[in-house]
């Protein structure tokens, strides 16, 4: 048996791109053995596949990178900075095999060691700020603000369980032995591998899961039969909140007519596909964009709210139905306030600290 060393040097060379032939022969020959390796293999992939940020010196590199394999990469953005200032990239400077080598054994101890400590640590983000972390197997996880992951088994059994709370969105690595299900607000989602988006904040009326790629089966969790409403690439499911465990189909896809069994319903709406995943409005935030459509104010406010990291209330029920549309990237919560106020011109706000009280206009 070869010794790990070598595996991970193999490992190491692949990676950098030094890999020969017949290295990537004997390196495809130990990952089709050892699935558990496959899935360390895949992790380092993704970590260094995915790291935008360059490196001027080797110091920060192995700084940076064993903070990837210790923290499945969890890294919190503001989101008042503009992306342009996150994303500023540098002169790349090689990292030495040795130092891949050490961070290749760093994964094995952590996976073999301390994978419950790691595994069962919620993921959390912050109101104000979103979170991408890189999951035990590969899989890429962005939370939006307000929400938690919790992780319910290891990742090493029949299948890859999380429970979130909140809004996150998903790309899942291809496993077809072991199916990735997400637990949230009355409903089970369960995946293979695929892009995803699901907004289940527990003040919301609706929850939601937008597909962008490869298949999801979505079942309510008190559903007895288990019968699960099926998507497909670029369509959204929207479940009201009250209906999660009741029987009711309503269908409006594309050249299909509606079909109602039984109130309160589901609905599957066609998302617009010719536009690009960062201009979508479903995923919008994972961009550093807040956007509203035809939403009430209060409405609106429970977005802002997280967004801005504030308390939003009304001084009376009619402000609380104007109505908006627009986008917040960069702006404040008086700047953001001022040029709704400036669009429709029906209300008045005062703020004092992180508290924010809107008023009808006199």
């Amino acid at each position: 048996m070869e010794s790990p060393e070598r595996i991970w040097q193999l490992m190491a060379r692949a990676l950098n791109n030094e890999v020969s032939s017949v290295e990537q022969e004997e390196l495809s020959c130990f990952l089709a053995n050892d699935e558990s390796l496959q899935q360390r293999f895949e992790l380092l992939k993704r970590a260094w596949r995915e790291e935008h940020d360059l490196y001027e010196d080797e110091d920060d590199a192995k700084a940076h990178i064993s903070k990837i394999i210790y923290k499945a990469k969890t890294e919190t953005e503001d989101l008042f900075i503009p992306s342009s200032r996150r994303r500023r990239r540098r002169r790349l400077v090689p990292i030495s095999i040795a130092l891949l080598i050490i961070l290749a054994g760093t994964l094995f101890f952590v996976k073999k060691h301390d994978a419950l400590s790691i595994d069962k640590e919620p993921l959390i983000a912050q109101k104000g700020s979103r979170t991408r972390s890189l999951l035990p197997d590969g899989s890429t996880v962005w939370l939006n603000a307000g929400s938690k992951l919790f992780f319910e088994n290891d990742f090493t059994g029949k299948t890859r369980e999380v429970r979130l709370e909140g809004e996150a969105f998903f790309d899942i690595v291809k496993n077809p032995s072991q199916p990735f299900i997400v637990h949230t607000s009355g409903i089970d989602i369960r995946v293979l591998g695929t892009a995803f988006n699901v907004k289940a904040y527990p003040e919301d009326a609706n929850i939601e899961t937008t597909l962008y790629r490869g298949l999801v089966q979505v079942f309510r969790q008190e559903d007895a039969a288990k019968t699960p409403i099926v998507l497909t690439p670029n369509e959204k499911l929207v479940l009201p909140r009250h209906a999660a465990s009741v029987e009711s189909v309503v269908s409006e896809r594309k050249n299909e007519l509606p079909v109602i069994k039984a109130a309160p319903a589901f609905t599957i709406l066609s998302i617009d596909s010719s536009k690009k995943e960062s201009e979508r409005f479903e995923t919008a935030w994972v961009y550093s964009r807040l956007e509203f459509r035809g939403e009430n104010f209060e409405q609106l406010a429970l977005k802002m709210e997280r967004w801005f990291n504030v308390t939003i209330s009304f001084a009376d029920e009619k402000v609380k139905r104007l109505s908006f549309n627009g986008s917040f990237e960069n702006e404040t919560p008086d700047q953001a306030l001022a040029s709704l106020k400036e669009a429709i011109g029906e209300f008045d706000y005062k703020i004092q600290g992180n508290e924010i009280l809107i008023s009808s206009s006199k």
